[in-house]
């Protein structure tokens, strides 16, 4: 899974939708869109994608998610970059380095 670490340094930029009258995109969206988004772009979907809250529909909000890919784990930060109404768009960002896997 080492092409997926080396394929994902751009940043990617995605829509999601907070709920009507809602203040935050749900985290299992933001996870998912992550995944989809990383198949689109470089044909390869993580293992999973975790995020663990919600991420505000506020410019400049972030949340950190973690993306894992065989046995490498790689944080991933989705910046909320403009807000219409309840559509929230948002930058991707993975890291360029894997997260150390802690030994037992």
């Amino acid at each position: 899974m080492r092409v997926l670490a080396a394929a994902v340094l751009a940043a990617f930029v995605v829509l999601g939708t907070a709920g009507c009258g809602a203040a935050s995109v749900p985290k299992e969206q933001v996870a998912q869109q992550i995944s989809d988004q990383l198949n689109q772009q470089i044909g390869q979907r993580p293992d999973s994608v975790t995020c663990p809250e919600d991420l505000p529909a506020t410019v400049g909000a972030t949340v950190r998610c973690t993306l894992k890919a065989g046995t490498d784990s790689l944080g991933v930060v989705a910046k909320v970059s403009s807000v219409d109404g309840s559509n929230v768009k948002y930058d991707i960002q993975v890291d360029q380095n894997v997260t150390p896997t802690p030994t037992p």
